[in-house]
């Protein structure tokens, strides 16, 4: 066997290479093995910590699409891909992992001081997440983007819509011009139909997505309008219209999940924005100083 055929055959041990994998086969998936692909993506931690049975379940197919999946992936079955999981958690402190297997084993919480510190836990974890997950890259190429956009439409519905309530606040204070596409008549429509390919689009959308905020971004993508998405999985419907995207994967407790991680994202977008903006007002000034 060749040295390429080897690497094209080589199963991934570690879970950003598995990440990459996915990634690179995600359109050529048989739809259920892309389906419980989105799970594992999205749910890393319950990956490791569940069972067949259990994972299952909550992506909605049968055990044996688990199997199938470790197959398609290359491995020997569903324990050799949960193991890449479980090596994810042992990278992290000891404290990180006593404190998600004590959430994850806990029942419904009994006091409102466990029901605060439970929503307080999934919180520091889904910032924790996104800090060890974020592409430093993309952040710096959709801040350059949005900064040279004449108008940025936001672009988000129901559990996703506080995200661009709070950007559309922080817009108004800083002096960037933007337009919020939720009025209340319902001519969103019609009012996305002014944004041109010298605007910009931030869009929002978490499983399982909001009709409304997926149309809109595609009519405007479709129209050459570029777009920064915030989502929670490579497999979302919204990536695909996105010129950049981030994943972010929020930690739950007792079933309702955090936006601590997508929030801070949305609070330092716009300074980051702001920041850029007065960089390129200076930029010209110093070339024309030398």
């Amino acid at each position: 066997m060749s040295n390429s055929e080897a690497a094209l055959t080589r199963v991934p041990r570690d879970f950003d290479s598995l990440r990459s994998v996915i990634i690179e086969r995600k359109a050529t998936m048989p739809k259920r093995l892309a389906q419980v692909a989105a799970y594992a993506l999205s749910n890393p931690d319950d990956m490791a910590f569940g069972t067949a049975a259990s994972i299952a379940t909550a992506a909605d197919v049968q055990p044996s699409t688990l199997v199938r999946l470790a197959h398609h992936l290359g491995y020997e079955g569903f324990s050799d891909l949960q193991n890449v999981f479980r090596a994810r958690l042992r990278d992290r402190t000891l404290s990180y992992e006593e404190r998600l297997l004590s959430l994850e084993a806990a029942p419904a919480a009994n006091s409102d001081t466990e029901l605060l510190s439970g929503f307080l836990t999934a919180a520091s974890q889904s910032v924790a997440r996104l800090a060890s997950t974020i592409d430093g890259d993309i952040f710096s190429k959709s801040v350059e983007l949005l900064a040279q956009a004449e108008t940025i439409y936001l672009v988000a519905k129901r559990r996703s819509y506080p995200l661009t309530a709070h950007i559309a606040y922080a817009f108004g204070k800083l002096g960037i011009r933007h337009q919020i596409l939720a009025s209340p008549n319902g001519i969103d429509p019609e009012i996305a139909q002014f944004a041109t390919r010298k605007d910009a689009v931030i869009a929002a959308s978490f499983a399982p997505y909001a009709a409304d905020s997926l149309a809109q971004a595609q009519e405007l993508a479709s129209r050459g309008v570029p777009i920064v998405a915030i989502t929670d999985s490579v497999f979302s419907p919204l990536a695909t219209s996105a010129t950049h995207w981030f994943e972010v994967s929020e930690a739950d407790y007792a079933g309702f999940r955090s936006l601590s991680a997508s929030m801070a994202l949305a609070m330092a977008l716009p300074v980051a924005i702001a920041e850029k903006r007065r960089s390129m007002r200076r930029s010209p000034k110093r070339n024309g100083a030398e």
